[in-house]
């Protein structure tokens, strides 16, 4: 996702992302397109081929390519929106080309996870960072003020672009199963601060707000031709507020070599296993 300032801790132990032995249940390319929570900028080892990406080559595409036995082709860059799909991405190395560019007739299998960044779910959640909650309104008045929630509001109108966008896939992939990769539980309910310091409130809004993109995505996916992957109920008990070994996503403070509120290596794990049991199932 877009706008988070991506810290950097030094040495991360790979072995946990190892993925099991590979089940060739399917055949043919596999593409993985999509933003950060599918790239996993930070964790190492990183992909040099686009470096602007900050892609891994142990984010979620890679644990499915290797679980399947497939060939893949992932073109994942953190901070892509929907319109990153269909023209080129300015990174910090250059731009990279629109991301369907990857998809031909010889794609068999496609996945995809987009949408946090049109409609800004970071960004909301870093203006949320409250350190001495009680002092100052709860940021959620401000984003439902008048009666107005912007961030639902964000997402009714993105979503049928989103199911524009899948159509476009299967345009470019006429032979391909499409996959739609939900986000995560990233806070439980009433949230958990200081370790992740919002307002149970704003925890709740901001997890709510993720909830809704996910639906939103769920429905045009069905609409659309594609299979909808629930990310959300399988990273339910996995969520910031847990302890290194059981959560899958780092907070605003990483304990990981990974991006704050995104995936690290062992929740990559964990959403690739969900995404090819999808595939297989």
């Amino acid at each position: 996702m877009r706008k988070t300032a991506f810290i950097a801790i030094t040495v991360a132990a790979l072995g946990s992302a190892t993925a099991g032995p590979a089940t060739a249940a399917t055949t043919g390319e596999y593409v993985a397109l999509g933003d950060s929570a599918a790239a996993g900028p930070l964790i190492p080892p990183p992909d040099l081929s686009s470096p602007g990406c900050l892609r891994s080559l142990l984010d979620y595409p890679h644990i499915v390519a290797k679980r399947l036995g497939l060939p893949l082709k992932d073109v994942t860059c953190s901070g892509a929106t929907t319109a990153d799909m269909t023209s080129p991405q300015q990174t910090s190395s250059g731009p990279v080309p629109p991301q369907l560019d990857a998809l031909s007739a010889r794609t068999r299998t496609v996945t995809v996870t987009i949408g946090g960044n049109d409609v800004g779910l970071v960004g909301a959640a870093t203006s949320c960072i409250t350190l001495l909650p009680g002092l100052t309104p709860d940021c959620v008045d401000r984003y439902t003020a008048g009666g107005h929630d912007q961030l639902a509001e964000r997402i009714a109108a993105f979503e049928p672009t989103w199911g524009a966008l899948f159509d476009a896939i299967h345009a470019h992939a006429p032979n391909a199963d499409v996959y739609v990769a939900g986000y995560g539980t990233y806070l439980p309910r009433n949230g958990c601060w200081p370790i992740a310091p919002l307002t149970p409130r704003d925890a709740n809004y901001i997890q709510g707000s993720i909830d809704k993109t996910n639906a939103a995505l769920a429905r045009q996916a069905a609409a659309h031709n594609a299979h909808y992957v629930d990310v959300r109920t399988a990273s339910i008990g996995h969520d910031v507020c847990k302890l290194p070994g059981v959560k899958w996503f780092e907070s605003l403070v990483p304990t990981s070599v990974a991006a704050p509120l995104h995936p690290h290596a062992d929740g990559m794990v964990g959403i690739g296993a969900t995404v090819a049991a999808a595939i297989t199932g």
